[in-house]
């Protein structure tokens, strides 16, 4: 029963690897010593049993059982709280639940967190909790709560407390001390707490709550159990971290990236920095200004990643750790001054400490609340000792400390705030994956601490070149050479100098660009038309020109007045010259789709039954369900009693009920799951039992063997045909990150650093169908020159412009070729690599797929008179500018 309840909050919740593993443990805990839930519990010998299920146990640290789970920042420490809360609740019956949050940060998430309709709602899928969602009771509400008796309508109560609000810090210097719960609860409330039979505490960052003083006010509520989540699981002293004695589960953070659940770090300095050579203030200012400079480069590889792939957009923000209030009332004045960047952050930077109270603190808290937001305007923000936990953002991408600290607690403390993925997991994409900990005086320290065999993580590193050899970047939109050839568009940003063109804009006037604009959104109207326009070609065909002619003429007539002049141009003349320019800046990309043709058989693989989720047992109860909206009544009773000649028979029969499942075809496999399955009972039940079993719930095992052939099922097909939703696509535009002032390079210059090519842009092209490109290797430059020289049309294509995925499920990935051809008798895919990488399994799965898209786009060009599509795979040392074209023909990788 707890282990379906376990695998159904799993399902429900999606809960990430390390949750599930966490709850797994907490189920571990509670099956091995039940009476951990009994206020009549020997508390020592209950540690003695989970000792010997646990090796880290050696003390649980409170007067009452409490186990931590100490999960790295980033990876959902609060939707774990809302599994154990569901868990507890729907394997044992709990219903009181006491939360604390270390500050006022965290408390007010947690609030919202355990609120329904939030957007990270911890119950969204447990559907025991959709009518009647827990009370939650707060620091602010408690007082208006009745108490003493259940709410009929909701079982659950989550009381959830700042812990700031019973820690009473004394003015004039003197030590803090903790008040007595029962003084800030009073003793009616505190007492209602303290006498419930089944109240379980979850301490969010529980380190926050191991001094002395803080134990003892813990204790008095005198809880069932503790659960602690913490991602630092360990007091500091003055010596060394003393780690804690009742860890269950750790998950560092080395292992958090290892997964991909979190930002990978990277300590950053200046190449050749050496600071001796600098003051103190001057390392400052240097650090401040690197800063801004990854900062603005990253907010360009933000939006660019965005445009790219259709998704929201990341406002980054950077992180100034200062020393002390007055440190960081200076920064603020500093950053926000003109003298800083011409004053571009002026109104951009908020100042976050304990310098503040009451209204003001408030407002400080909201808009740091609202950092993530890409309208609120904060790019920077500046923090002394007050961001350590609970702040959940994901747009922190460069931390700046400036405060003294020893490189282990830099490392642990002070990056965990900017670890949280924007995308909830990696991109693939460096920069939108990474954190950057500007480090220049710190920096071997903060390595050599990183590399340490006890190390939490390790870490990335990045060198910045001098100002001025690492420049402002852009993101810039780069459209095709149809657009830029008929005068309507030119690249989102300038970009050093444009390239200059052959040819000046086909439209000069307002009126013509505006009949060019409708006969191109005519046009591509046909291109999910293959029937009537099977490639490009068949747009210069006279009665698809007349028709596009007559509907930008219908488009036009409401516009005459305002938008034209006086005499209407000549409609037909400038689709003419548009579809033209179009068909001769394009390289037809059929839209596939393969699909199964001809007679299909279908059937399921064998395979072994998971039945460690089953255990069923016998019962002669009838369970009667009635709703109270309708007072129908419904029961879940045993079937009609039909006795079947074999104990099999029973699932069998229940199985052909589904349509998918034919049985003169799959009667072995269908006997031989449910042989499995009866095997199973009778490994705990008697034959009766067993036989009670399978007539009362034949149909429930049914589902559950059905499901499980679902991940089994195959299909074939005597043929497979190619369905074209698309005969010809238009080019899409290409996003870029550029640098600002670097001047757009011909293609057929001598690259002198090659490993600044991914910055650098090109052009002077006469055969490439857009003006600009960027490569990620000299070896592509070197071939766009051959194709320069050799090629009829080329060009390299933008992320979803083909397609053609190499993986498919959850791990879908899209395969983006290095260029697309065209040559005098063929189209050519090409693609070149590391003679190092020819083999290796990603490049082979995607050559696979490109194969087999080629082969499907040359059976559908052949039908319709066009050129045939090939793909190559190149090795980088075959590319050399004294081979032809033709030359490359023979690395053909054909579909299998």
């Amino acid at each position: 029963m707890t282990t379906r309840i376990q695998n159904h909050i799993n399902g429900r919740l999606s809960l990430r690897e390390p949750q599930a593993q966490s709850l797994a443990k907490l189920k571990q805990a509670l099956d091995a010593a039940p009476e951990m839930l009994k206020h009549e519990r020997d508390v020592a010998a209950v540690l003695e049993t989970l000792k010997a299920e646990f090796p880290t146990l050696q003390e649980f640290e409170r007067d009452f059982p409490s186990l931590c789970f100490a999960l790295a920042t980033g990876v959902g420490k609060t939707r774990l709280m809302g599994a154990f809360i569901a868990y507890l609740h729907l394997a044992h019956g709990i219903n009181n639940f006491f939360v604390l949050a270390p500050n006022l940060t965290i408390y007010n998430k947690l609030i919202g967190d355990f609120s329904p309709n939030t957007p990270k709602y911890v119950f969204k899928g447990i559907g025991e909790f959709a009518v009647n969602p827990p009370r939650v009771i707060t620091g602010d509400n408690y007082e208006q709560q009745s108490i003493g008796m259940a709410d009929f309508f909701t079982e659950v109560r989550i009381n959830i407390f700042n812990i700031s609000k019973i820690n009473s810090e004394v003015r004039g210097g003197k030590e803090p001390r903790i008040k007595r719960m029962r003084e800030v609860l009073g003793d009616s409330y505190f007492n209602y707490l303290a006498n419930l039979p089944d109240l379980v505490l979850l301490m969010d960052e529980s380190h926050r709550y191991r001094a002395q003083a803080g134990m003892r006010a813990i204790n008095e509520l005198n809880p069932l159990l503790g659960l602690e989540l913490t991602a630092t699981p360990f007091v500091e002293s003055t010596k060394a971290p003393i780690p804690f004695k009742n860890v269950v589960m750790d998950y560092p953070l080395a292992r958090a990236m290892e997964d991909g659940f979190v930002k990978m770090p990277a300590v950053v300095t200046q190449r050749n920095f050496d600071a001796k050579n600098y003051t103190p203030e001057e390392i400052e200012k240097i650090k401040l200004e690197d800063g801004v400079r990854l900062h603005e480069n990253t907010k360009v590889e933000l939006q660019t990643f965005a445009r790219e792939n259709g998704v929201a957009a990341v406002k980054p923000f950077m992180l100034v750790i200062a020393r002390d209030t007055t440190h960081a009332a200076g920064l603020l004045s500093l950053l926000e001054s003109d003298a800083f960047y011409g004053g571009r952050y002026a109104g951009k930077v908020i100042q976050v400490d304990s310098s503040k109270s009451g209204k003001d603190e408030e407002e400080m808290i909201a808009r740091l609340l609202a950092v993530e937001s890409v309208d609120e305007p904060t790019e920077i923000v500046i923090h002394v000792n007050m961001l350590k936990e609970g702040w959940d953002v994901t747009n922190l991408y460069t931390i700046v400390p400036l405060r003294a600290a020893n490189a282990r607690t830099l490392i642990e403390q002070s990056i965990g705030r900017g670890l949280r993925l924007p995308y909830g997991k990696r991109t693939g994409v460096e920069v939108v994956d990474r954190l950057n900990i500007v480090a220049h005086d710190r920096f071997q320290e903060i390595i050599d601490e990183a590399n340490k065999g006890d190390s939490v993580l390790r870490l990335q590193q990045v060198i910045l070149e001098p100002v001025g050899a690492d420049e402002q970047k852009v993101s810039i939109t780069v459209p095709s050479g149809v657009a830029s050839r008929l005068g309507l568009d030119r690249p989102s940003e300038t970009v050093g100098a444009y390239p200059a063109e052959a040819d000046q804009p086909i439209f000069t006037n307002e009126a013509e660009k505006q009949i060019a604009r409708k006969v191109m959104e005519a046009a591509a109207r046909y291109e999910a038309r293959p029937q009537q326009a099977p490639t490009s070609q068949a747009l210069l065909q006279a009665d698809i020109q007349a028709k596009i002619t007559e509907e930008v003429k219908q488009q036009l007539q409401g516009a005459q007045g305002e938008l034209l002049a006086d005499e209407l141009p000549d409609v037909a003349a400038i689709v003419a010259k548009t579809t033209q320019v179009l068909v001769a800046q394009t390289i037809d990309i059929p839209r596939i789709t393969v699909m199964p043709s001809g007679e299909i058989s279908t059937g399921f693989h064998p395979f072994t039954l998971d039945v460690s989720n089953l255990h069923l047992q016998p019962g002669e109860r009838e369970i009667l369900i009635h709703n109270l909206h309708t007072d129908e009544q419904s029961s879940l009773s045993a079937e009609l009693g039909l006795v079947e000649k074999r104990p099999e028979d029973y699932i069998v029969h229940a199985l052909i009920d589904f349509d998918d499942i034919d049985y003169f075809t799959q009667a072995n496999l269908l006997y031989d799951l449910a042989g499995q399955m009866v095997r199973h009972l009778r490994s705990y039940l008697s034959e009766a039992e067993a036989l009670d079993v399978l007539d009362k719930n034949r149909r429930l095992i049914a589902r559950e063997i059905h499901a499980q052939m679902t991940a089994h099922f195959w299909e074939k097909a005597t043929h497979y045909e190619a369905h074209v939703s698309r005969g010809f696509t238009a080019l899409k535009p290409c996003h870029y990150t550029a640098s600002a002032n670097e001047p757009v390079h011909s293609v057929r210059e001598t690259v002198q650093d090659v490993s600044r090519i991914k910055q650098m842009l090109f052009g002077g092209f006469k055969k490439c169908l857009y003006p600009l490109q960027k490569f990620d290797s000299d070896t592509e430059r070197r071939f766009a020159v051959i194709l320069e020289r050799d090629a009829q049309k080329w060009f390299k294509p933008a992320k979803g412009q083909f397609q053609i995925y190499y993986k498919q499920g959850a791990d879908q990935k899209e395969y983006i070729p290095d260029f697309v051809v065209e040559g005098d008798d063929f189209i050519l895919m090409a693609e070149t690599k590391s003679r190092a990488d020819m083999q290796s399994p990603e490049v082979l799965a995607k050559a696979e797929a490109a194969a087999a898209w080629c082969k499907q786009a040359a059976d559908y060009a052949a039908q319709h008179g066009g050129k045939p599509w090939k793909y190559l795979l190149i090795a980088h040392d075959e590319v050399d500018e004294a081979k032809r074209l033709a030359d490359f023909l023979r690395f053909e990788k054909k579909a299998v």
